[in-house]
């Protein structure tokens, strides 16, 4: 009689995945301690039964034969939140919201729960981190009404799909995904492998029930989701909730979309009612924007298809300390530290000995190369101690020889622009062939640094 074959098992690290054939004190990945534990090891594991002459083979269509199908969706009735997901939220997608805590992730989603139940819809809303009565105080504060919401406070993988198979609904909504465990797994709540077997669960729910389903996860000191990175392969959206606590503006942007753009983002304001849809972001973040002050420039920045108007501030003053200080709030840090290396380069301005401050006013964050010449003109306004002209907005990327370059949606940045009163605008060169702009609208080509300052900052 043959010997049974010894089942293998292998350790894993219980907060990033790392792998081992033996137990380890500290984990060599991300250095946490007493973190491992012992699970069988499946790599070799054969699945099924079948061999290579009693195995269908699956259908194979060519891109001309499979029908395309419209998806649906289910409009929020919020519109800044519509706008992000593309027109609503597609029936059966599996959607990741994450964000710091008190951000308003459940602010939000209890007001979803309201406008998609009065459409009728039956939303299971399940709670790991607060009881029904926690969640019945904020729903009284957000003036919540819809009876077709029910709550269940569960965090047991087996008893929620249980209860999902009890009343069917047509949204389901977890609470956050680090809570749920599964009692088939020997690891904690939150660990790598329970979040990542949780997620497939409720993936696989949703796609085989048309179920619409949203993920709340929990965000980590260094800004990332928690969990593996292949929490976010699994599904089908990942929407970010940006935004500092102390201030009263929320961004939501779609990082990751199957059914839409990403980049897109929803801007919204907090209040004691709940959240509110901004209209108007351009304005509302130039709000209280200094006259004739050097060293403020506006820009046009593009997110996903959305122009917003910002404001550059830049101070720079003459440092006492032998390594000058450089602090940069709102965009790349290495991009600033690279563009103020072409103005001492190309444009003669001896910034190694300053302290220089570089901030995107209203908390919001722009990374986009067109930035580049709003930053440059605010540095050397500030420089020179020479305003800008209030009525001005400067874009365009910047290249190591001084060069402006073309950016895209250069003529929604115009309309943009003029529609809140800036009627002169310096683009790069390239961009004015062919160019539609407003009417009554200036505009200045300039294809270096050199002829960018010489409009921006010498009157």
């Amino acid at each position: 009689m043959a010997k049974a074959a010894k089942q293998k098992s292998i350790f894993e690290c219980d907060s990033c995945g790392y792998e081992s054939v033996k137990w380890l004190g500290r984990c060599v990945k991300c250095g946490a301690f007493n973190s491992f534990f012992e699970r069988e090891d499946m790599s070799g594991v054969r699945y099924g039964s079948g061999t290579k002459d009693n195995i269908a083979p699956s259908s194979i269509h060519t891109l001309e034969s499979i029908d395309s199908m419209k998806e649906e969706r289910i409009s929020t009735k919020i519109g800044e939140l519509d706008r992000v997901l593309s027109g609503g939220i597609v029936e059966g997608s599996l959607i990741l919201v994450g964000g710091d805590p008190g951000v308003g992730k459940s602010t939000l989603i209890l007001q979803i729960c309201q406008t998609i139940g009065e459409q009728g819809k039956r939303i299971l809303y399940v709670s790991g981190e607060e009881s029904v009565s926690q969640i019945k105080l904020r729903a009284n504060r957000l003036s919540i009404t819809t009876p077709n919401l029910m709550i269940l406070a569960e965090t047991n993988m087996e008893a929620i799909l249980a209860a999902v198979s009890n009343v069917s609904p047509d949204m389901l909504i977890i609470d956050s995904i680090q809570t749920v465990y599964s009692g088939t797994l020997s690891s904690s709540p939150g660990s790598v492998t329970q979040v990542r077997e949780a997620t497939a669960h409720f993936m696989h729910l949703s796609k085989q029930k048309g179920i619409s389903t949203i993920i709340v996860g929990h965000v980590t000191k260094e800004g990332s989701l928690a969990g593996p990175k292949i929490l976010e392969h699994m599904v089908d959206t990942v929407l970010y909730f940006e935004g500092e606590k102390q201030a009263s503006y929320r961004l939501i942007r779609a990082v990751k979309n199957r059914f839409g753009q990403t980049n897109e983002i929803g801007v919204f304001e907090m209040a004691g009612e709940g959240l509110k849809e901004i209209l108007n972001p351009s304005e509302y973040m130039l709000s209280g924007r200094p006259a004739n002050v050097s060293g403020s420039v506006i820009t046009c920045a593009v997110s996903g298809s959305r122009p917003i108007l910002a404001e550059v501030q830049a101070l720079v003053t003459n440092t006492n300390f032998n390594m000058p200080r450089q602090n940069v709030s709102g965009t790349d840090y290495n991009r600033v530290a690279m563009l103020m290396a072409v103005l001492e380069k190309r444009a003669g301005m001896n910034l190694s000995r300053c302290d220089s401050y570089i901030n995107i006013a209203g908390g919001i964050r722009i990374a986009e190369p067109a930035l580049d010449a709003a930053i440059a003109a605010a540095i050397a306004s500030n420089f020179r101690n020479v305003p800008t002209p209030s009525n001005m907005a400067i874009f365009g990327e910047i290249g190591l020889a001084g060069e402006l370059r073309a950016v895209n949606m250069t003529e929604a940045r115009l309309v943009e622009s003029f529609k809140l009163g800036f009627d002169e605008c310096i683009l790069p060169k390239s961009n004015c062939k062919g160019l539609k702009k407003p009417k009554d609208m200036r505009i200045y080509g300039v294809s270096n640094l050199s002829e960018l300052l010489d409009i921006a900052c010498a009157r």
